[in-house]
């Protein structure tokens, strides 16, 4: 685990031009993730030059898995929403929901609405939905008083590092995500899948492959069963890709963990992870899977205007308690 104070810009080791010289690239003491890009020297127009350079931040979010955009006058929601087009197909609207986010503009959302005194594991958006984002965006508009650091990991890492009896399991079963809903905690399934309709509910379940049973009192439970590792459809690279580890109860905060088992029960909480077959993971391979986290975790603190662009698949990302 590595904090943000041992990070200082100073410190940073040029590497290259890009072939405009209109951005210069470093890195934070060697670490290959995030890649740093900063004008070189005089203002520069963040849109046009990334709309005239996108196969260059392909080529770099490939091989890094996260590029941070640092001291550019990206000064409004607008501005980062035209970034957000220039690098993409556009942002995305937010499907199949298991965090209470507001909305900005658009698509662009609130990175999730959830105590400022809690920390947020490090997990990849929406590794359990048949379709998700290939890249995610940050963008710091006002900088926290303290803390709100936004630690990222490269999951090529983490898989490399856990080991072969570990993986084996995840390898042939999957993992299986269970909700429940309707019981006062967490989203309510009308927010998860954006209506009010049952039957629209099921339709998405089906089409997704997604097991659901409606339980007494409005209240609804799903399984699905997903992979745990993903090969990358441009790099070809393999990463550990799942929500295993980030809704696994064991993964709550102490307090909230004793909270949600006293009033729920486990088998009534509002998110968990088994393993494919639905056997419970053991709390040591749980313990491993944390720990290759936390190895490979990295953070920085947020300036004005920070971009921070993120290869979905091949970096996960999480947040750090802060003062508003």
């Amino acid at each position: 685990m590595v904090s943000s104070e041992e990070f200082r810009p100073a410190r940073r080791k040029a590497v290259r031009l890009t072939s405009a010289e209109l951005v210069k690239t470093s890195y934070f003491d060697g670490r290959a993730l995030p890649l740093v890009l900063e004008p070189n020297g005089g203002e520069v127009n963040l849109v046009a030059w990334a709309e005239a350079h996108r196969e260059f931040v392909e080529t770099e979010l490939g091989r890094h898995g996260a590029l941070l955009f640092r001291g550019f006058e990206l000064d409004t929601v607008a501005r980062f929403e035209q970034f957000v087009a220039a690098t993409s197909g556009g942002a995305l609207a937010y499907g199949e929901r298991s965090s209470p986010r507001s909305q900005v503009s658009g698509h662009i959302y609130t990175s999730t609405d959830y105590p400022a005194g809690e920390s947020i594991f490090l997990h990849n958006e929406q590794s359990y939905n048949l379709r998700f984002p290939l890249k995610i965006y940050f963008y710091c508009l006002v900088p926290p008083r303290a803390g709100g650091e936004t630690p990222i990991a490269d999951t090529r890492k983490i898989l490399a590092s856990l080991p072969d009896d570990v993986l084996r399991r995840f390898r042939e079963d999957g993992y299986m995500y269970v909700r429940n809903f309707g019981h006062g905690f967490g989203l309510s399934w009308q927010d998860a899948f954006q209506t009010r309709s049952k039957s629209d509910v099921e339709r998405y379940c089906r089409e997704h492959e997604i097991t659901f049973e409606w339980r007494p009192g409005d209240r609804l439970r799903t399984r699905q069963v997903r992979p745990a590792v993903a090969r990358h459809p441009r790099t070809g690279e393999l990463a550990w890709f799942n929500h295993a580890t980030f809704f696994h109860v064991s993964t709550l905060g102490a307090s909230i963990r004793e909270q949600m088992l006293g009033a729920l029960g486990e088998d009534d909480l509002p998110n968990n992870t088994f393993y494919g077959d639905g056997t419970p993971v053991e709390p040591e391979v749980m313990e491993q899977l944390r720990a290759a986290y936390l190895r490979e975790k990295l953070a920085f603190a947020w300036r004005q205007f920070d971009v921070l662009m993120l290869d979905n698949m091949l970096a996960s990302h999480g947040r750090e308690p802060f003062t508003p």
